[in-house]
């Protein structure tokens, strides 16, 4: 009988609360963010509820885990550590592959410190010392694309962008992999489609049509705090595209609460199967199963 492998895929943890910051960061961009924290997004980011869906994914006992970004909030330097020790209690470097998100970049200042403190897990598996991207990491039968969308963007957008030289490195890795019987899985922050020109990938577009020639078999995103499902034109049929809720957030306005994703992957004849499950918040803040959807 052919063995599944059971991948969960959580994003935008928000990790709250947020460290007090020195007068000094507080210019620009950042000065706006503080603002709206103040004001709103601490009211529904809680670390209660994001160490509710920690508990809950662990005790689901997944084979791997990917989050896709935005670990901390204004990139403050006194959040990167709380993150950091936050993801090692989801598991160690081997289990868990990282993204940044635009949140994880905020700031040109310290655009660099996701790179540098989360190394380990966003390094592929034959990389070098440092992270770069694509970077790729085989785990059972899959194989895990990353890409990183993050970048530092004027103050009210939350755009992302891969750039020619990502792009074209994506394509190249995906060519190299087309020989061989993996399941693959892109992991990018940013949605692939928006409706929000001040939210959305730069270039999804180009990115669409690199996976209308090479294709993969599953992408996962966040960005939106929403339950999001899409179909992207492969080489073989439609792609899902799938997004998640923030693992920290309480329900607000058209945002749900927060929630995760697992996949269950199995080869089934020449091809392979892929099933969902999705697990959140109820009314009554217990992480329970809201839905089950076979995909693939």
């Amino acid at each position: 009988m052919t063995s599944t492998f059971t991948l969960a895929h959580l994003s935008d943890p928000h990790l709250p609360p947020l460290p007090a910051p020195r007068l000094s960061e507080l210019m620009g961009k950042r000065a706006l963010g503080y603002l709206n924290w103040t004001r709103n997004r601490h009211k529904y980011h809680r670390r209660d509820v994001l160490d509710a869906v920690s508990a809950d994914l662990k005790r689901q006992a997944p084979d791997h885990i990917a989050v896709t970004g935005d670990l901390v909030n204004l990139a403050l330097s006194a959040e990167f550590g709380p993150a950091a020790r936050w993801l090692q209690t989801i598991g160690t470097p081997e289990q868990v592959t990282a993204i940044p998100g635009n949140h994880d970049a905020y700031v040109r200042a310290t655009s660099h410190c996701f790179g540098r403190i989360f190394a380990d897990y966003l390094r592929g598996d034959a990389a070098a010392a440092d992270a770069r991207f694509p970077s790729l990491r085989r785990r059972g039968p899959l194989a895990l694309i990353s890409l990183s969308s993050a970048l530092p963007t004027p103050p009210f957008f939350a755009t992302g962008t891969l750039g020619r030289d990502q792009l074209a490195a994506l394509a190249g890795l995906l060519d190299q992999l087309s020989a061989e019987p993996l399941f693959r899985v892109l992991l990018v922050h940013h949605p692939l489609r928006s409706d929000s020109y001040i939210k959305r990938l730069t270039d999804a577009a180009e990115l669409r049509a690199i996976l209308r020639r090479h294709g993969v078999q599953l992408i996962l995103h966040g960005h939106d705090h929403i339950h999001s499902t899409i179909w992207i034109d492969g080489p073989d049929g439609k792609i899902p595209a799938i997004g998640v809720p923030s693992a920290s957030a309480l329900p607000h306005g058209r945002h749900p609460a927060a929630a995760y994703n697992l996949f269950s992957i199995a080869r089934e004849g020449n091809g392979w199967r892929c099933d969902q499950i999705v697990r959140g918040m109820n009314e009554t803040l217990h992480v329970v199963e809201l839905n089950r959807t076979r995909l693939i």
